[in-house]
């Protein structure tokens, strides 16, 4: 009973609900891009584009209503930013080459990523069980790949395993602007951060845009059901992008990355019931050993120790004044990290 109310607390139990809710908005996200794909758009900056619109638009209104300095240096926002685009990118260009599935289940990349990152700048500690769990979901993820070269033309996209790399890439940038996040928010502020975000995000990708995808945009014969999957992607990834500070504060950017495998789960029923397609046996092994690779990773949550003010030298604050009231109001909520991003 004791140990129960240890490792399921109110803070675990709310972190579960809020990654679950995210993981359905990720698989959202997925199906959007996976019909947008199939219609032949080829636009993976321009579907986040308006994502970067609306989080300026809702939180930097919010900042101008404030009237209050940064409280973390500008530049800083415009790496995440940068990091941020390319990872939507090189994630929504792999639908034009692999599965639903296949982005879903090696999106699972991003774990170790984010638990060497953490290691690294946040100075968390992970026990031989997490470890052992990231281990088993890679071994899931070495199967996917293998699972794709076997199923060819049944995998779902023209070019399985260039989708597979794009998938990778861009799963080891989210991990970085996870953390990056995780950092900010606990040591800036969620509004903020959300609202420069939006504003840098927003700029790079029009850039990205005017250079890439001007001629594809203007080649593509608007309807209804093409309109209606990229206006619910932006929706969805406003909402995602929205919430993961949340949970990142209260649970750290590995809780998050680790809920967001069950979207293997809705992408694996998406395609079997709305796609009515067949799902290859390898992927069967792949989501079970992810699965299990959950399980013995959630049996040793808490397990991992983090040095609750240590775990950043210096906050990103613009005066010593700011510098010494962040470290006071995170000295707990750095304690109670555990992982990346999300964000």
């Amino acid at each position: 009973m004791m140990d129960f109310k240890k490792y399921w607390t109110k803070k675990t139990l709310i972190g579960l609900g809020l990654g679950q809710f995210l993981s359905l908005l990720i698989t959202g996200t997925g199906f959007a891009s996976s019909e947008l794909a199939k219609k032949g758009i080829n636009a993976p900056t321009s579907q986040s584009f308006l994502n970067y619109v609306f989080l300026v638009i809702v939180y930097g209104s919010i900042l101008l209503y404030r009237r209050q300095p940064l409280k973390a240096k500008w530049y800083y926002y415009i790496l995440l930013g940068l990091v941020d685009v390319e990872a939507n990118f090189l994630v929504v260009k792999a639908y034009q080459y692999t599965s639903l599935t296949s982005v879903m289940l090696l999106d699972c990349w991003s774990i170790p990523c984010v638990m060497l990152l953490t290691w690294i700048f946040l100075k968390t500690k992970y026990r031989y069980k997490k470890i052992t769990g990231v281990i088993v979901c890679i071994a899931g993820l070495v199967l996917v790949v293998f699972s794709d070269v076997h199923a060819g033309d049944r995998a779902g996209g023209s070019n399985p395993r260039k989708g597979d790399i794009l998938v990778i890439a861009g799963a080891t940038l989210y991990a970085f602007s996870n953390v990056s996040e995780e950092f900010l928010v606990k040591n800036a502020d969620r509004e903020e951060l959300m609202a420069m975000l939006g504003l840098f995000g927003g700029i790079i990708s029009a850039i990205q845009i005017t250079v890439l995808e001007r001629n594809e945009l203007k080649s593509i014969h608007w309807s209804a059901g093409a309109a209606l999957p990229f206006f619910g992607f932006s929706v969805a990834m406003f909402l995602f992008y929205s919430l993961v500070p949340v949970l990142l504060k209260i649970n750290g950017s590995t809780m998050l990355n680790l809920s967001l495998l069950t979207s293997d789960m809705w992408s694996v029923l998406i395609r079997i019931f709305a796609y009515h397609e067949k799902v290859d046996w390898m992927y069967y092994l792949a989501f079970g050993a992810v699965v299990v690779g959950i399980i013995i990773y959630s049996i040793g949550y808490g397990d991992e120790d983090q040095q609750p003010q240590n775990a950043v030298e210096e906050p990103l604050a613009i005066s010593r004044d700011e510098e010494a009231s962040s470290a006071n109001h995170s000295k707990g909520a750095v304690a109670g990290s555990s992982k990346t991003w999300v964000a």
